[in-house]
């Protein structure tokens, strides 16, 4: 089982931009469904962004149209795209295999990344 490793959080005003990047232990491409999750305190987790194995896409609505993941196979690595950021997309991120009922895998859970928007 592929475990991930996320990195490229950090602080960013409003309006900035972060790329964040997780990398599999294993084959990325074999994974059928993959995705970014986001966990805030005091908050529910959330499936920000999804990508299947065949390339189809899917957002979280508070993301659509700021928020792009993709995948590159042979670098086994999982992108997301991050713009026009608000004080509200602050939160831990992890990237994890995405289950039938839409949760994380947890082992593949990776230790996540810290993305605060601040002014």
């Amino acid at each position: 089982q592929a475990q991930f490793v996320e990195s490229g959080g950090g602080l960013v005003q409003p309006g900035g931009a972060l790329r964040l990047s997780c990398v599999a232990s294993g084959s990325l491409a074999e994974i059928y469904k993959v995705g970014w999750y986001r966990q805030a305190p005091g908050k529910q987790r959330e499936l920000v962004a999804h990508i299947f194995f065949t390339g189809v896409l899917g957002y979280h609505d508070s993301v659509k149209g700021r928020f792009t993941i993709s995948r590159d196979n042979a670098k086994n690595t999982l992108y997301l795209q991050m713009n026009n950021l608000k004080p509200e997309d602050t939160a831990v991120y992890h990237c994890a295999r995405v289950q039938s009922d839409g949760g994380p895998d947890l082992d593949t859970w990776g230790q996540g990344t810290q993305v605060t928007v601040s002014s």
